[in-house]
């Protein structure tokens, strides 16, 4: 049986690719700059001053398709940390210790990391 839509497979995954990473360098913004408006700037050096920098930096090369293997496992990485810090001491589940967001871009940075770039990404080499 054919997969629905899934000719559309390659396009779908750098539309998940970019978006995902998007987000995550305005998360990375906000932390660093200010911008979007809305968060606080934590002190250079602090651990969420470099979980800003992880964000930008990593972000920006996932949704590009550059390194991206490598800065996705970063990012999943980053996120695990962030949860076991930040939010599963509030409790078990992350739905109550709001912590979804942060389970979520684990696993689709782990998927990434997996994946690579894919067909539409800038950082494409023969293998890829």
């Amino acid at each position: 049986m054919q997969r629905f839509l899934g000719r559309y497979s390659e396009i779908a995954y750098t539309l998940l690719r970019a978006v995902a990473g998007l987000m995550f360098a305005v998360h990375g913004a906000q932390k660093l700059f200010g911008f979007p408006p809305g968060g606080h700037q934590p002190p250079m050096g602090s651990l969420p001053w470099v979980g800003g920098v992880i964000e930008l930096v990593a972000g920006l090369l996932i949704a590009l398709g550059l390194f991206t293997s490598i800065a996705a496992f970063i990012a999943s990485g980053e996120m695990a940390v962030a949860y076991f810090m930040v939010h599963a001491p509030g409790g078990f589940w992350p739905i109550l210790n709001k912590g979804e967001l942060a389970v979520l871009y684990c696993f689709v940075f782990l998927y990434i990391a997996c994946r690579g770039g894919g067909r539409y990404s800038l950082g494409r080499g023969p293998a890829a």
